[in-house]
């Protein structure tokens, strides 16, 4: 006899790729001789911590005995990452099933618990996968890096600076892109530079590339960012304008979470997150450093590891204040009518395909990428469909989360089935 373990968002080679967000998951014996069997699931992994349910829910446990009736039908269950247990590597998570009497193994699958951390704290392997899938989307300027390049640029801004929607429509972006890394290696989640702490081990010519005197950057001889090249410029320039060693001329973590419990005082105005910590998180960088300049800063890969974190302070200001819900009035600010694409039952751009005025003129890049994992938010994302990345409130998850932001029902939601 055995135990046969399915989880939801398998990919076609049975690859499955959790984060902190419970999803269903089915155990059947099969090779049986047609009696029933009490089963005992564990989190038996070398690295990568699981949890079980028989709801969905945020209080899982190590463990989960089921009983198994002996014609083969399955037995459903929830399954998540253990907050704080995430993998570095596919198969250092395993769902075991043992007979409870007997304790003898009868299934198991190997998982991983995919989540974006901080860079400055990965693994060598896990930096040099994220590194070589990046090299290999920019493909010395040549790949489809250049699609992600073209939709930051100064006549695209008002699609994503200034107003409601920056927060949102970053979410997707860093998202997209992440997903295209994901095409090479699906085991690479984008790591976040948080840019309030000294980051000694991201500014190296082993990760992101140590500027010289005049601010190119350089890079170990063989590194996957070596032949980087952009608007057909070879090489990559970024001039600190701060200790590398410290942090970057921003407000801290907790200064961010203080900018208010409300949308509109957390997003905006001059005081807003947009400004400060990201805007300066940009400007901490001299004007000699394409970072620097909306219409240039994508030229950086740095770029996509600072939205990363300015992604991560939303999805911690989210969880403190309970504001996932795009319904919620202190989620989000009202906007201007008139201001397309910032609007919550707005499509974005450029994902939309929408092109002429008041939208740019091109839209580079097609429809949302599709994952086995998730079918959220869809192939035309509206605004809307960008704030619960952990469907704390129901429905699908985005399919990231962040090592220190986990996955907890708000007080208003009764864990149950469905």
């Amino acid at each position: 006899m055995n135990v046969q373990i399915d989880i939801t968002g398998a990919d076609a080679q049975g690859r499955v790729f959790l984060t902190w967000t419970p999803v269903q998951a089915t155990a059947k014996i099969v090779n049986g001789t047609g009696a029933g069997a009490d089963v005992v699931l564990r989190s038996t992994g070398t690295v990568g911590g699981l949890l079980f349910d028989t709801n969905r829910t945020d209080q899982g446990g190590a463990s989960l005995q089921l009983s198994l009736p002996g014609n083969g039908q399955p037995v459903s269950f929830w399954i998540a990452g253990e907050f704080k247990k995430p993998s570095v590597a596919y198969g250092d998570a395993v769902v075991q099933a043992s007979d409870k009497t007997t304790g003898a193994v009868l299934g198991s699958k190997a998982v991983m618990v995919r989540i974006r951390k901080s860079a400055n704290t990965l693994s060598g392997p896990e930096r040099d996968r994220f590194l070589a899938a990046l090299g290999a989307l920019n493909a010395k300027g040549l790949g489809a890096y250049r699609d992600f390049r073209d939709m930051h640029t100064d006549d695209t801004t008002r699609e994503m600076h200034g107003s409601p929607g920056f927060l949102p429509w970053h979410r997707a972006y860093v998202l997209d892109l992440e997903r295209a890394l994901q095409v090479t290696d699906p085991t690479v989640a984008v790591p976040y530079w948080q840019f309030d702490m000294g980051a000694p081990n991201v500014f190296t010519e082993d990760f992101m590339g140590s500027p010289n005197g005049d601010g190119a950057v350089s890079f170990r001889p063989g590194h996957p960012l070596e032949q980087w090249t952009t608007d057909s410029e070879l090489g990559i320039t970024r001039n600190p304008d701060f200790d590398i060693s410290g942090s970057a001329d921003v407000i801290d973590e907790k200064a961010t979470m203080r900018l208010g419990t409300t949308f509109i005082r957390f997003w905006g105005g001059p005081r807003g997150m947009e400004i400060n910590p990201h805007g300066n998180a940009h400007v901490s960088f001299t004007e000699a450093s394409p970072i620097h300049f909306i219409g240039t800063a994508v030229r950086d890969p740095l770029f996509f590891m600072l939205h990363a974190n300015v992604d991560r302070l939303w999805a911690k200001w989210q969880w403190v204040n309970h504001h996932t819900s795009p319904t919620d009035a202190d989620a989000f600010a009202p906007t201007a009518p008139n201001n397309i694409g910032h609007h919550l039952g707005d499509t974005m751009w450029p994902w939309n395909g929408i092109t002429g005025s008041p939208r740019p003129s091109t839209a580079p890049g097609g429809p949302f990428p599709d994952t086995g994992v998730t079918p959220a938010p869809g192939t035309t994302p509206k605004v809307m469909d960008m704030f619960d990345h952990l469907a704390v409130g129901g429905g699908d998850p985005l399919g990231y989360a962040f090592d220190d932001v986990p996955f907890e029902l708000p007080p208003t939601v009764v864990a149950g089935g469905g």
